[in-house]
């Protein structure tokens, strides 16, 4: 079976029976912090009921960090779970993509009769998001996917022209769905727009525990997504992990120094292999090396890299690498520096 995402561990160790150093998935390379552990622990004995469907505690922390109301949240098993429930609710004819992008999207829209229409960031640009996209939010726009910092290119977009964006989708009547699921690693505070998607899983080590969150100031819209799958999306466990997670100040502050040390380190590193790397801002970054069975060979090795060629707008030897620990990111490099 293909599988069209990172992150394949369990298929790999039915192949090889063993683990890989797993560099396919663009999460967090440091442990569960204690913490999140006990409250995951302490949250079983609550496993005899179903979870609160609407996740109350959760939606009230979440609303503090934003400064929003805790209505205008609404929590799913992950961001994947949210984008289902968002195109069934407002179920769109049209929409817009930008290219190369999370399959995701495509993914959900392809659930419904919508016309995809994309628009394709250019090489030449460094796939840096420009102006040229305006005139494309054009009147029969319904929905406009865009994110920030780009998966997998890991660019962001320019405050000015997300500005110019949002109005843009004001004037037209254009849902902007603002993907911003890697926006902890950016400094400063976090995005905000008519709709914004937001996980747990990027920054903190809960992949596994599904957990995302949609910010909206349209409380009809969160009402009708609540809807649009079933009651009970987060577990007992999940919400616990979460309520504990927003309160690891330390971890946040390692995990943000790991990232902003390794980053330039393997972009230096990838560079000096004769890759050309694409200066990404999140935890993870796009190059294109000329060998188009690097992934294979790597798999051979233990190694499990992002092949990125079925990716709208990219193509053979474009492949995304997480940034992990100094050590991890050595090994890497020096695999890599023995099979090209």
């Amino acid at each position: 079976m293909e599988l069209n995402h990172g992150g394949d561990w369990a298929g790999f160790r039915e192949k090889y029976g063993k683990l890989p150093l797993d560099f396919s998935a663009s999460t967090t390379p440091l442990p569960m912090p204690e913490r999140m552990r006990a409250a995951v622990a302490e949250s079983l004995d609550r496993a005899d009921r179903y979870p609160d469907p609407l996740c109350r505690e959760l939606t009230a922390a979440l609303g503090k960090k934003h400064g929003v109301s805790p209505e205008h949240i609404l929590c799913g098993a992950g961001a994947a779970d949210l984008l289902f429930r968002l195109a069934w609710a407002k179920r769109p004819r049209r929409a817009l993509i930008v290219e190369p992008a999370f399959s995701g999207y495509e993914e959900v829209l392809q659930t419904l009769n919508c016309q995809i229409q994309r628009f394709f960031l250019q090489d030449t640009d460094g796939f840096a998001l420009t102006e040229d996209l305006l005139p494309h939010v054009a009147p029969g726009l319904d929905m406009l996917f865009l994110c920030s910092p780009n998966n997998p290119t890991g660019r962001t977009v320019p405050p000015e022209l997300l500005e110019s964006i949002r109005e843009r989708c004001r004037q037209r009547g254009t849902l902007l769905v603002l993907d911003a699921c890697f926006g902890d690693f950016l400094p400063g505070p976090p995005l905000d727009g008519p709709f914004v998607l937001r996980s747990f899983t990027k920054w903190y080590p809960m992949a596994g525990l599904r957990l995302g969150y949609a910010v909206c100031l349209d409380r009809e819209l969160l009402e009708e997504m609540r809807r649009q799958g079933p009651p009970w999306p987060v577990s007992v466990p999940t919400q616990a992990a979460g309520l504990a997670a927003l309160e690891e100040q330390e971890y946040s502050r390692t995990l943000a120094a790991l990232i902003r040390e390794q980053r330039p380190r393997l972009a230096a590193g990838l560079s000096e292999l004769g890759c050309r790397v694409i200066p990404g801002e999140a935890n993870f970054l796009l190059f294109f090396c000329p060998d188009t069975d690097l992934d294979r060979k790597l798999e051979g090795k233990g190694i499990l890299l992002r092949n990125c060629s079925n990716f709208p707008g990219l193509g053979p030897g474009w492949y995304r690498s997480a940034v992990r620990t100094g050590e991890e990111n050595q090994v890497l490099l020096r695999t890599m520096r023995e099979v090209l």
